[in-house]
């Protein structure tokens, strides 16, 4: 905003610029962030109307006539401005605010003849129509991944697969596994851009008498989303009963231990290089990394990276070994709702011939091609828009762009909120591993781009 009103002091406006820029840039800290944005909003049009009276033509015919109907030809999508805007009320905020209707414009709305009221309207539906277009366009060429690469990457997962199986049974032929399988948005038919990552499932077997598991919610660090898998019985079962006591930390199954150990053996016994020879592959594990992770290149510019996940199901509960994204709670498995979420997005849409998955793809790739957006993950995404279908049930494709609006809108209100409810599970906050300041930038951009959502487009 500082940026604004040196501009304005240039014109000789006796100071009040840079004393509107002043209020405006420590509001924050006194009236909070959901007061500065309030406060920046209103201050605005003010100060929009006393440059307009300072600058005016000294002959009303040199009036620029656009001036007066600019901001209700906006399209009428933008709301109330979340405490979101904020972080030093950046320049570009501006161009959003600018759209948001002054209250003289209001009453003039008000008073506007029917004819009048009609033109806006479908001034309105042109352009949700162009949106539409362009929704669609950004879809068939930046989403959409070719069938042949597809197919490449499947072949090259099934390989790699078959050869972990085949050495893992060799090797250590007693370790309690299930049959290995691979899983993720590239099997779904959601995965976006570009064919570069699945998840190699492997799943444990864990004795019913030996071991309970605990939600986050009940333990000391009251964590929904999250779970210990306590060692029990150990009077009747002592340690070395169970395969797994090896990756016992204080009495309890540690994903990170359990990682660590796959990592050795996979990492330090396999010959990754001459596998990949014969497969025609070449494959390296990620290193440093806190998961274990394989990557493959199966063509000159093309890469695939193979993430292993330790895997429990104990009754509905699907346990992964995946750290939370700060590196706190290590002891702790988290709770996979992928499966569930993917199965009843997919049939909503089976149902009625939605859009909710083509949203869902355009929202991931828009996320994936913008790197302020790469920490909104593909599960934040798709319960955002399952909450969105429980207000809204008419998704089909010609909505589309409505329902874009309608899920940007949802997602910026749970960022206001800080908290997104799983749809599965309504104590997990999805939003749990992003830092506040995160929270608030996400919010911005977002924010921001309300007035003219296609630029979330641009790649």
């Amino acid at each position: 905003m500082a940026g604004m009103g040196e501009g304005k002091g240039k014109k000789g406006d006796n100071g009040v610029g840079n004393a509107i820029d002043f209020v405006l840039s420590n509001a924050r800290l006194v009236l909070g962030v959901g007061g500065a944005a309030v406060l920046g909003i209103a201050t605005l049009a003010v100060k929009r109307m006393y440059d307009r009276a300072i600058s005016a033509p000294s002959s009303p015919s040199k009036m620029d006539l656009r001036s007066a109907k600019q901001s209700w030809e906006e399209p009428s999508w933008i709301g109330a401005s979340p405490r979101l805007l904020s972080r030093d009320m950046k320049v570009n905020v501006s161009r959003s605010l600018q759209t948001l209707p002054t209250t003289c414009e209001a009453d003039g709305l008000k008073g506007a003849s029917p004819s009048k009221k009609a033109q806006m309207d479908l001034k309105r539906a042109r352009l949700r129509l162009s949106l539409q277009d362009k929704l669609f366009a950004y879809y068939s060429k930046h989403v959409v991944i070719p069938g042949g690469e597809v197919s490449r990457a499947k072949q090259a997962a099934l390989d790699i697969c078959a050869e972990l199986r085949n050495f893992i049974h060799t090797k250590l032929p007693d370790m309690p596994l299930r049959d290995m399988y691979l899983s993720g948005s590239l099997y779904d038919d959601l995965q976006v851009i570009t064919a570069d990552h699945v998840q190699l499932m492997v799943p444990l077997i864990l004795e019913k008498n030996l071991w309970a598991t605990i939600p986050g919610e009940e333990t000391i660090m009251n964590v929904p989303g999250f779970w210990l898998v306590r060692r029990e019985n150990l009077e009747y079962f002592p340690r070395s009963s169970s395969h797994w006591d090896r990756c016992i930390v204080g009495g309890y199954l540690s994903p990170k231990v359990m990682i660590d150990t796959f990592d050795k053996l996979l990492s330090g016994s396999i010959n990754w290089p001459a596998i990949g020879s014969v497969l025609d592959l070449i494959i390296r594990p990620v290193v440093p990394s806190e998961t274990l992770t394989l990557e493959v290149q199966y063509d000159i510019s093309k890469k695939l990276f193979i993430d292993f996940l330790p895997l429990l199901v104990m009754e509905d509960t699907m346990l992964i070994a995946k750290p939370h994204r700060n590196g706190r709670y290590e002891n702790m498995w988290r709770q996979s709702f992928r499966t569930a979420e993917t199965a009843k997005l997919r049939a909503q849409d089976k149902g009625d011939g939605g859009c909710r998955c083509c949203c869902l793809k355009i929202l991931k790739a828009i996320c994936k091609s913008n790197a302020p957006l790469n920490k909104l993950t593909a599960s934040q995404l798709t319960n955002v828009i399952l909450h969105s279908c429980e207000k809204e049930s008419d998704w089909a494709a010609e909505m589309l762009a409505d329902k874009f609006l309608l899920v940007l809108k949802e997602l910026i209100s749970y960022l206001e909120q800080g908290f997104l409810p799983c749809s599965l599970d309504t104590k997990v906050n999805l939003f749990l591993e992003l830092t506040e300041e995160e929270i608030d930038d996400l919010g911005y951009m977002l924010y921001c781009s309300l007035s003219e959502p296609e630029t979330l487009l641009n790649t």
